[in-house]
């Protein structure tokens, strides 16, 4: 027997009205059309997450990193090392504190991220048709706004360990 896919069956339901559930069938639809756009380029979702961090702020080392996007370090040390084999990025000793590495965007490695940019924001318009520009623009705020400081006080102000596993850990 073989699930209904049909939007319509989505609505009033106890399950549909969870956020936990809503926000994690929004990951698993973006992770499954974002899976092939980013591999097509290179990266992982990982790999993609840490680049963007990057170049939003550059000159950051590799704990500032981590906690930035909300993975763990040891975890970080990989997905760079994946980076920088390809060509992505450089580390490089950071001069106020020798045994520390900063983490640098090469060329190529933007040039990958712009390409996957472009095609992971054709996705998201795709996603959010059905909104208008304003409706759009309040989710996307609203969503930032959560993920700030909402989500700190729910984990006790906490500051998180680790992000969520990637999907192909």
């Amino acid at each position: 027997m073989t699930a209904s896919r049909t939007p319509e069956s989505a609505h009033g339901s106890r399950l549909h009205e969870d956020l936990h559930w809503v926000f994690a069938r929004l990951k698993q639809g973006l992770a499954t059309a974002e899976a092939g756009v980013v591999e097509r380029h290179g990266l992982s979702h990982w790999g993609y997450t840490v680049l963007m961090a990057i170049v939003d702020s550059p000159a950051r080392n590799q704990l500032a990193l981590a906690q930035a996007v909300s993975v763990d370090k040891s975890k970080l040390v990989l997905i760079l090392d994946e980076l920088e084999s390809a060509g992505l990025v450089v580390r490089r000793p950071d001069p106020a504190d020798r045994r520390a590495r900063i983490i640098e965007v090469t060329p190529q490695g933007r040039l990958a991220l712009e390409a996957t940019r472009d095609d992971i924001a054709m996705i998201e318009d795709n996603l959010l048709a059905d909104l208008d520009g304003p409706s759009r623009a309040t989710f996307r705020t609203a969503l930032q706004h959560l993920v700030g400081t909402a989500v700190l006080r729910i984990e006790d102000g906490r500051p998180p360990e680790t992000g969520c596993p990637p999907q192909n850990a």
